[in-house]
């Protein structure tokens, strides 16, 4: 069930109307059987796994706090470990390692190769759910919070539907402790369930005025590469920035949104990426649930950086690395990933020569210097996610290759969309980017109309919901576009 189709539109008001209404010690098995319902929507099938999953972490925790020595811990959380990440070999990466090898040996000449693929359908935010019932079994083995004895709350932590199948990944130091208090949720609260709707229409506006609209051109141009030249390839390119930030910003934004309706808060996603002075500040500010899940639960455990610049290195490539796989069972996901560590290597080792030349650093953060820096930024983020965006590293390649060796510049309006979406999608990235230059003032758009007379907000909210209605991407046989992070 997609955020942004008709299904969602009647299951979403009818949910949160019976979680409101229902008696309060109720609420989190309403919730758990609706999450389910919501998953089983793809494949019922599927509903096994993440049930065994949050079986397998539930019983690790209690078995955790029971255990009287270190030994006995560190056992039930490498089971815990592998048994999870078992389940995502099998389903996400199996196909992947039969590819390789059989790459491998048919170039040995060893033999004629493997050719054999196990072809499971890859169950829907495998990745999130994985990831997040991991953390609980390492944060009770840690002993940041203590092991959760309902089962029911702690399965409703896992598959709670809003951030279930593309995140934000929450820890359960956040969600499962707002789920422990559920019954102190109020039942009505306009300004809370008024603000999650305008963060969800917000997030739909992303995804269907921006996201898919883009989606048409980019499409078009990397799906026929080799008949366009620089320009084209680089609006493309540049497009699907925008694309992949307003797909899944707008989910975590939906997510966020309809979480809040029901008076629950979510981790912030996305903090302005794309004014990010640097690659490094690029990671704090895109996807930030999963770059301070691999901090804390791989970067640091490898040792960080305390074993000097060397291993500090060699830590990054690693994280990287496995980012970039988490992605995608795909060697260009990996590839991906192993570019952004060498920018963060040499954007450290840069940094680390002009702190030895003395620079000042005052004129450092002059504005020119900060714009040329999230400029140079968005470029190398931006030709790194043609990596991410093509089907192979070939077809990366052949991008590469068009867009620096070909020069011809077709019809602005042959390349997929004529002059009125055009404007309708230039004029949506600027709303896009003053919203974002606003916040990174530190100040709140949606703070702001709620401040203003009855009269102004009411326009913005009907204008905001009718530009989703009216501009959105739809048409004949529309399907509700498939969320891109949905596939990871």
């Amino acid at each position: 069930m997609l955020f942004n189709s008709i299904a969602f539109l009647v299951f979403f008001p009818a949910v949160t109307a019976a979680f409101l209404m229902i008696p309060k010690r109720m609420r989190h098995l309403w919730l758990l059987i609706a999450s389910y319902y919501f998953y089983m929507g793809w494949n019922p099938k599927y509903a096994v796994l993440i049930a065994f999953s949050t079986i397998i972490t539930f019983i690790s925790g209690i078995l955790i706090e029971r255990a009287d020595i270190k030994e006995k811990k560190s056992l039930v959380v490498a089971v815990s470990l592998f048994s999870n990440l078992a389940i995502l070999a099998v389903f996400k990466y199996a196909d992947f390692a039969l590819e390789t090898l059989d790459f491998i040996t048919g170039h040995l000449g060893v033999g004629g190769g493997i050719n054999r693929r196990l072809d499971l359908l890859l169950p829907v935010g495998i990745s999130f759910y994985t990831f997040q019932a991991l953390s609980y079994t390492i944060d009770v083995y840690r002993g940041t919070i203590p092991a959760e004895k309902s089962f029911l709350r702690y399965a409703l932590f896992v598959s709670f539907f809003p951030q279930l199948v593309a995140g934000p990944i929450e820890r359960s130091g956040n969600l499962l402790n707002q789920i422990q208090k559920i019954e102190t949720i109020r039942r009505w609260d306009f300004e809370r369930i008024r603000d999650g709707l305008l963060l969800m229409f917000w997030g739909l506006f992303q995804k269907l005025v921006i996201a898919d609209r883009a989606s048409i051109l980019v499409n078009q141009v990397y799906g026929n590469c080799q008949s366009y030249g620089f320009i084209e390839l680089a609006a493309a390119s540049i497009l699907f920035a925008f694309q992949i930030y307003c797909d899944f910003g707008g989910y975590s934004n939906i997510a966020r949104g309809a979480a809040q309706v029901m008076g629950f808060s979510l981790m912030h996603n996305f903090r302005q990426p794309y004014l990010s002075a640097g690659i490094k500040d690029f990671w704090r500010r895109w996807h930030i649930s999963l770059t301070s899940w691999f901090t804390d639960y791989l970067y640091i455990p490898l040792g960080g950086n305390r074993k000097g610049k060397i291993f500090k290195y060699f830590n990054i490539l690693i994280v990287f690395t496995v980012s970039g796989l988490w992605h995608g069972a795909s060697w260009h996901f990996v590839v991906w990933g192993t570019i952004h560590a060498l920018y963060q290597i040499a954007g450290d080792i840069k940094s680390g020569i002009e702190r030895k030349a003395g620079r000042n650093r005052m004129r450092q953060l002059s504005f020119s210097r900060k714009l040329g820096k999230v400029i140079v930024t968005f470029i190398l983020v931006d030709l790194a996610w043609i990596v991410f965006a093509a089907d192979s590293l070939s077809h990366a390649y052949q991008i590469y290759r068009q867009m620096f060796h070909t020069f011809q510049v077709a019809g602005i309006y042959e390349i997929g969309l004529d002059r009125g979406n055009w404007f309708i999608l230039n004029f949506g990235i600027m709303v896009l980017m003053a919203v974002d230059i606003i916040h990174e003032k530190g100040k709140s758009v949606f703070l702001f109309v709620n401040r203003q007379t009855i009269w102004f907000r009411w326009t913005l909210y009907l204008g905001l919901v009718w530009g989703v209605i009216l501009f959105g991407i739809y048409g004949v046989g529309y399907d509700a576009g498939q969320f891109i992070y949905f596939q990871f």
